[in-house]
Parts: structure tokens; sequence; C-alpha cells
């Protein structure tokens, strides 16, 4: 069974178009398993109950940052091995700095294509 069919991905996204455009990205690359949730608290209760392989959020939501939701999940012991890559349209050095303090894997700017997609996946898991 190859990577890509092993793979288990959340997207993590307030936005239905951002989550529907990551989404169909995952699709284009060949990603059979992602689940999609559009409130970061709601993911994190998901993803403690049963943990994936990667988590991609968007850096601004409601309720709870990307790099909240990052913090959290290292935190937990059953979620701090996830990879974590956050999605935002302007990463600040400050939202670099922080990410690199909570063990952030990669990141991507917006606008994205699938490529870019693939590229910072397959920095994290290896190659697809």
């Amino acid at each position: 069974m190859s990577l890509k069919d092993s793979l288990r991905i959340m997207v993590v996204d307030d936005m239905s178009i951002s989550r529907a455009l990551i989404t169909q990205a995952l699709e284009e690359i060949g990603i059979k398993h992602s689940d999609a949730e559009s409130l970061p608290k709601a993911a994190l209760g998901k993803l403690v109950a049963a943990p994936v392989h990667l988590v991609i959020s968007d850096m601004n939501m409601p309720g709870m940052s990307g790099l909240e939701l990052l913090e959290a999940l290292r935190q937990n012991k059953s979620t701090q091995r996830i990879g974590f890559i956050l999605i935002t349209g302007s990463p600040t050095p400050e939202i670099l700095r922080r990410g690199q303090e909570l063990g952030l894997n990669n990141l991507v700017r917006k606008p994205f294509t699938a490529v870019t997609l693939k590229a910072a996946i397959e920095k994290v898991v290896g190659k697809l």
C-alpha cells in the first residue's frame, strides 16, 4: 500500500471555500483519506479521539488560531506527534517564530496550488 493510500489528513479551516480548495487539492494529489472540520476546537476533540498523520490548518480562525491548535496538539500525548502544516496568506516573522517554537512542520502561503501543497506535504511525510 502506498503512502497516498494510507495517509490520513485533517483539514481545519473556518471558511468553507478554503476547506473545499484544500480538499480538492488533496484529491488531485491522490490522497484518499481526508476529513475536514470548520471549528478548531471540534477538530481538536476529533484528533484526540482518533489521531491522523497530518493536520493542514488555516491560521486565522475564530475562537482558536492555527498556532493555538498546534500548541494544544503538542500538549496532548496522543496528538503530539501529528504532522502540522499551517496555511496563511501573511506569514509574519512572529507567526514563523512561534510556529517553530511549537514544532510546526511546514507552512504554505495562500494562494497555493496542488503542486505546492504536495511539496509541503512531502517535506513532512516523505515522497507521495
